[in-house]
């Protein structure tokens, strides 16, 4: 049996919650909580498609892999002081303990793919694609997603990685750390840099040296629109993904992307979220043997989280059609962006042609 037949393993842990930036703060554990209880309500723990897995908690050599020794000796300092790293990422040791269970939790998600358990994996956190070798910010302390990376080279021999960042902030972390490296494709789809944090990941930052033309950013426009956001992923990230043949496609984001997040917003539904989770889904069969690690944990609009995230599970399950539906009214899709977007893209192919074939 094909590993595209397999359940999808989903990865949790209680620890998560601890990952709680504190009252007042966008970032609470509550919603690795409020998922998890939401995907039991819908039936996913008697599922026959898919399977419950409990990971350990990472170690300082996973760390290592990614992250310079000083930079990760500042970290567990402020951590034994209740120091925060910024303003807006604090740092304790109870914080810092739901970041290596959630990082431990990726590694499992992996893992359980490469051994056989599953054909593919959702881990209910993750996605800390601000911080890079040697900084954080953002909300964000260690990099889960390019140390999840290092684990698949090390342990599995992978060689070519796809990264999808769907968030609706760029990923810079992720961005400088393989800015250089062509053996991992990045693939970016965030609101307009001149709109939002981190004000970086325009068009033109194409990687440099040997990782020229794996840096790929979509700099979208805020209310993009369903139907223009998700004809921006069919047109860049499913022919990159056939073109590149990557072993396995690691993926991550949340909500916040969705039309009624508080800190951002492209105007996805809750459907939107199932199409684009399909879309990763179909492509993997294709390019990858159905290989996929879903890092779930962004989204700042607690009520519309879990059915998000809900449908980024069930879209990565393989099922065609989705059982919840938005708890707010959707806004009319905005037509007129979808003539912004196409142009944007015309330039954004315009730039990769001379690295791909496929534009």
């Amino acid at each position: 049996m094909g590993k595209s037949y397999l359940k999808t393993g989903i990865v949790y842990h209680d620890k998560f919650c601890q990952y709680d930036l504190g009252a007042g703060h966008p970032f609470r554990g509550s919603r690795f909580a409020d998922s998890r209880l939401f995907l039991r309500e819908k039936g996913l723990d008697d599922s026959l498609d898919a399977v419950f897995l409990e990971p350990e908690i990472a170690t300082w050599e996973d760390l290592t892999k990614v992250h310079t020794k000083e930079y990760i000796d500042l970290i567990f300092r402020l951590a034994e002081f209740s120091q925060p790293y910024d303003l807006e990422t604090p740092v304790s040791t109870e914080i810092l303990e739901g970041l290596m269970f959630i990082i431990g939790g990726a590694i499992k998600a992996c893992t359980s793919v490469y051994e056989g358990t599953v054909g593919r994996s959702v881990n209910l956190g993750g996605g800390f694609h601000h911080a890079g070798r040697d900084y954080g910010g953002g909300f964000c302390i260690f990099n889960d997603i390019a140390i999840l990376a290092e684990h698949l080279r090390e342990s599995y021999g992978v060689k070519r990685i796809l990264v999808l960042d769907y968030d609706v902030h760029f990923g810079n972390g992720t961005s400088d750390i393989f800015y250089s490296d062509p053996s991992t494709l990045f693939i970016s789809l965030h609101q307009d840099p001149k709109t939002i944090f981190p004000g970086t990941g325009f068009i033109e930052q194409i990687g440099k040296g040997d990782g020229k033309g794996y840096n790929v950013n979509v700099p979208l426009p805020p209310g993009t629109g369903e139907a223009a956001y998700l004809l921006a992923l069919e047109e860049i990230f499913t022919p990159l993904a056939e073109n590149f043949k990557p072993e396995i496609i690691l993926a991550n984001g949340g909500s916040d992307a969705h039309f009624a997040d508080s800190l951002g917003g492209l105007g996805l539904t809750v459907n939107g979220f199932f199409q684009l989770s399909r879309t990763i889904h179909e492509t993997s069969e294709e390019v990858c043997n159905g290989r996929v690690v879903l890092l779930l944990g962004s989204g700042y609009n607690p009520r519309v989280l879990p059915y998000c995230w809900y449908a980024l599970v069930k879209g990565s399950l393989g099922s065609e059609i989705l059982d919840v539906q938005d708890p707010y009214q959707p806004p009319g899709d905005p037509w007129r962006n979808r003539e912004m977007v196409m142009e944007l893209l015309g330039r954004l192919k315009r730039v990769l042609g001379e690295y791909w074939d496929c534009f």
